[in-house]
């Protein structure tokens, strides 16, 4: 069985509400699919996000980097991932994004033509039920605060609140006041974005020391990695890196120098769901924390592969962020469903979701 056909369609998705973050504010998600149909007749999907300011990739950009790319995959065996992703990183060099959505549709239609769930292919099943961050964005103490107490009444147990929005000694006195809200017994972190300089940075830090913040990520620029080591020897609370991880050699970098507690791992930025597993399996090695994540805001096409690796990783301890229930309308038929503060990983075959491809055309834009 062969790859017959690599389609990419760029969609853009409509969000429920705006999301501020360092920098910017979203209201609409700007993201690229990946149809792979199989010779047999086999179809997989994949997704990226446009995330320029962490991959580098605009949506134009993943575009042309799969229609560049399909050509050299066609006709090959769809069971030879490995050697799909070595073929794209010799034919073209970067473009993680663009590489990852091919590479996850071809996940999802192996699993298919298998009649197997995308987690078997990546070792097997660790866990079948994972605590979703519930993101705290709105930058407004008065508004958060209330979004807090209405999704834990929900179930959810687990926090993302968005800060570098504001001055760090406002989103100090924000997170505080998220904190005792919450209370304890849950897990709170904070991402701001590289919204900081090193000492905005521990500014903010000083102002939550004891409120309950478990983790902070990514305070500066993630190339920044001797501002991180001096961030992380002064405060007891976690630092995690983001937009500072692209491989497995920037994991052993940051965890050399004593810069992190712990990593948030994107398909998008390690190009593909193997790159994933590769770097949970670093991670575990040398003692680190894993966050598992979608970008902002992707489909429920994206958020079910995280799922997939969050039950095959080692350890997933800082949670797992699925942004597709940030979306007012999805692309699948029957979205991810998060009950409780919790999401269940879909043993169907495949990433198990079904895609409305109606939906798709409808919020498809011309490239």
């Amino acid at each position: 069985m062969k790859i017959s056909s690599i389609e990419p369609i760029a969609v853009r998705l409509p969000m429920s509400q705006p999301i501020k973050m360092a920098g910017l504010e979203l209201h609409v998600a700007d993201n690229v699919l990946v149809r792979v149909e199989t010779t047999h007749g086999a179809v997989g999907w994949g997704e990226a996000a446009s995330a320029p300011s962490m991959t580098g990739e605009f949506v134009e950009g993943i575009v042309a980097a799969v229609r560049y790319l399909a050509p050299s995959l066609l006709a090959r065996p769809i069971d030879s991932i490995e050697r799909a992703l070595a073929g794209m990183d010799a034919r073209l060099y970067g473009n993680s994004s663009a590489k990852a959505a091919m590479e996850m549709a071809l996940h999802d239609a192996l699993g298919r033509s298998r009649g197997v769930p995308v987690y078997e292919l990546l070792g097997g099943c660790r866990r079948t039920r994972i605590p979703v961050l519930r993101m705290l964005g709105g930058g407004d103490s008065e508004r958060d605060c209330a979004d807090a107490v209405r999704f834990t009444a929900e179930g959810f147990v687990a926090w993302k609140i968005k800060v570098g929005v504001n001055d760090p000694d406002d989103d100090a006195e924000r997170t505080r006041k998220i904190c005792r809200v919450l209370g304890r017994g849950h897990l709170i972190s904070a991402d701001a974005n590289q919204g900081w300089s090193v000492e905005q940075a521990l500014r903010y830090l000083r102002g939550v020391e004891d409120s309950g913040l478990d983790f902070l990520e990514q305070p500066v620029e993630g190339s920044d990695l001797d501002g991180m080591a001096r961030i992380a020897r002064t405060t007891r609370i976690g630092i995690g890196a983001d937009e500072g991880l692209h491989g497995l050699n920037d994991i052993r970098r940051h965890h050399d120098k004593g810069a992190i507690r712990g990593g948030s791992l994107k398909t998008i930025k390690l190009g593909g769901l193997l790159r994933v597993m590769e770097a949970a399996k670093l991670c575990s090695t040398l003692g680190l924390e894993v966050n598992l994540a979608c970008k902002i805001a992707e489909s429920s096409i994206a958020s079910a592969a995280v799922l997939h690796l969050a039950a095959a990783v080692p350890s997933v301890n800082w949670g797992v962020s699925l942004s597709s229930q940030y979306l007012a309308q999805d692309v699948v038929r029957e979205p991810c469903v998060i009950a409780r503060g919790y999401a269940s990983v879909d043993s169907r075959a495949g990433l198990g979701v079904d895609v409305d491809e109606a939906s798709v055309r409808r919020f498809a834009v011309k490239v």
